[in-house]
C-alpha cells in the first residue's frame, strides 16, 4: 500500500478568535485550533504515512484565483485596524448590498471589512493572515505531491477556505484552499478536475471562483440553503454559466440528513465524476455532518465516513483531501482517520 502523506502546519494557531458572533452573542468561537491540532493527534497513531511541513509557494499560485486588491487588504487589514486605536478582534458590522454602490472600495478599515466580507462570524485577528497563507501552502504541497505522482496527500489546512470567493471572506474562510489547489493542478498540466464538496455548507467561494469554467467540475452535497447558510448560493438549479454550464453540481440536502440519503446523493456524485474523467479529484472535506457537530444538522456517524472514503476511493483517481469544517473536537480526528484510513485502504 502506497502511504498518504499528510501536510501539516503549527501557523495555523496564529489564528485565534476570542469569540465569534452566534445567535445574537458573542460566544467563544467554534472554528478553533483545537480542530487541527485534536486531527493530528489522531493522525499520528493511525500511521497512514509521514506528516510534513508545508513548502513556501509565494502568491502567485493565490493570485491565480484570488483578487489582488483582496489579498493585499487581507495583508495589512489587522494593522489597518490596529491603527484605528482598537484592540479586539476585526469585525465587518455594514456590508455592499442592493442598491450600494459596489464600484468603491472604502478607505477606512471599516468599510473595507464591509466590502471584502458577507458575514459576522469571521473575526480577523493578529495572526490572520500569516494563518491563511500558511493554510493555503499546506494544499499547495500537498497538490505538488499529487502531480508528482503520490496517488493521494491530505492537507490539513486551517483555517478552511471553501466559503472564500475571489474578493470575499467569510464562512470562516479568507483563501480558498482548495480552489488554489485545483487552480495549481490545471497549471500544472491538468485538463480536467473535480472538486468534490462533502463540508455540510455548500462551498459558495469554489463555486463562485469555477462558475464560468469547464476545466474544473464542481460538485458540492450540502444542507439546502433555504434552510441553511450560506443561504443565497447552493440550490439545485445552479449548474454553471458560460463554458462553465453543466459543470456544476449541487445537491442540496434537508436537516436530519443520514447516510441513507446522503449515499444517494454521493453515489450519483460518483458516476457523474467518472463520467467527467478528470486527471485528479480535489476533496473538500468536512466533517460537519456528523451527528453531534455543534452548529450544523446532518446525522452522519463515523461509519459512514468510512463508507465515504470507500467510496470515493471506487473513482481510483489522483486524489486530494483539504479540510474544510468540522466542529466536533471530540470525534474529529476520529472521523477523519475513519475516511481517510477505509480510503488508502480501498486504493
Amino acid at each position: 500500500q502506497k502511504p498518504m502523506i499528510t501536510v501539516y502546519s503549527p501557523d495555523h494557531q496564529q489564528h485565534a478568535p476570542a469569540s465569534e458572533l452566534i445567535d445574537g452573542k458573542f460566544l467563544p468561537a467554534v472554528e478553533k485550533p483545537e480542530r487541527a491540532t485534536q486531527i493530528l493527534s489522531a493522525l499520528e497513531p493511525a500511521k497512514l504515512g509521514d506528516i510534513i511541513a508545508p513548502q513556501d509557494f509565494g502568491l502567485d499560485p493565490i493570485l491565480a484565483v484570488h483578487d489582488a486588491a483582496y489579498v493585499s487588504f487581507l495583508q495589512t487589514a489587522w494593522s489597518d485596524w490596529i491603527a484605528t486605536h482598537r484592540s479586539g478582534d476585526a469585525f465587518a458590522t455594514n456590508w455592499v448590498m442592493r442598491h450600494f454602490r459596489r464600484d468603491r472600495i472604502p478607505e477606512s478599515i471599516d468599510g473595507k471589512l464591509g466590502y471584502y466580507s458577507f458575514d459576522a462570524g469571521t473575526p480577523i485577528t493578529e495572526g490572520t493572515w500569516n494563518a491563511a497563507i500558511a493554510s493555503a501552502h499546506v494544499a499547495l504541497t500537498a497538490q505538488s505531491l499529487v502531480q508528482s505522482g503520490h496517488s493521494s496527500a491530505f492537507a490539513l489546512c486551517r483555517p478552511p477556505g471553501h466559503h472564500a470567493a475571489p474578493d470575499l471572506f467569510g464562512g470562516y474562510c479568507f483563501l480558498n484552499n482548495a480552489a488554489i489547489a485545483a487552480q495549481a493542478l490545471l497549471d500544472g498540466g491538468a485538463k480536467r478536475i473535480v472538486i468534490l464538496d462533502i463540508d455540510y455548507h455548500h462551498g459558495n467561494g469554489t463555486q463562485s471562483i469555477f462558475y464560468d469554467r469547464d476545466d474544473v467540475f464542481f460538485i458540492s452535497i450540502h444542507a439546502d440553503p433555504a434552510q441553511e447558510y450560506p443561504y443565497f448560493l447552493g440550490y439545485a438549479d445552479e449548474t454553471g454559466f458560460g463554458r462553465g454550464r453543466g459543470y456544476n453540481q449541487n445537491y442540496p440536502l434537508p436537516f436530519g440528513t443520514t447516510w441513507l440519503t446522503y449515499s444517494e446523493a454521493l453515489t450519483d456524485a460518483i458516476h457523474q465524476i467518472e463520467r467527467y474523467a478528470p486527471d485528479g479529484v480535489v476533496v473538500s472535506l468536512g466533517l460537519d455532518t456528523f451527528e453531534k457537530d455543534p452548529i450544523s444538522w446532518f446525522a452522519l456517524t463515523t461509519e459512514s465516513y468510512r463508507r465515504m472514503g470507500v467510496l470515493i476511493a471506487s473513482l481510483n483517481r489522483p486524489t486530494l483531501f483539504v479540510m474544510e469544517g468540522g466542529y466536533a473536537i471530540e470525534e474529529l480526528g476520529d472521523n477523519a482517520v475513519a475516511l481517510l484510513s477505509c480510503f488508502k485502504d480501498y486504493r
